[in-house]
């Protein structure tokens, strides 16, 4: 059980926890269901000039790695090599 709390604090009810699906392969799956629902209208880029439908965006596949390449720290001062 949960405690939510309400209207400034106010009000307290008593519900089930639902489970989590913010994070991992759940996550996945909800964005992948509101990409599909959300497929045919458009998202504005580059600063409002451009339009692009949702659905014509490439599915990506995790992230480059950083191996390589540099990283400043201290204000710009200081920069070391990512292995």
């Amino acid at each position: 059980m949960i405690v939510r709390v309400g209207g400034r604090g106010t009000s307290r009810r008593i519900a089930k926890k639902e489970s989590d699906n913010w994070t991992g392969d759940a996550y996945r799956e909800v964005q992948k269901k509101r990409k599909e629902s959300a497929k045919n209208k458009y998202i504005s880029m580059g600063r409002g000039t451009k339009r692009v439908k949702f659905g014509d965006i490439a599915e990506t596949s995790g992230r480059p790695s950083g191996k390589g390449m540099w990283v400043s720290s201290g204000r710009g001062t200081k920069r070391r090599k990512i292995q």
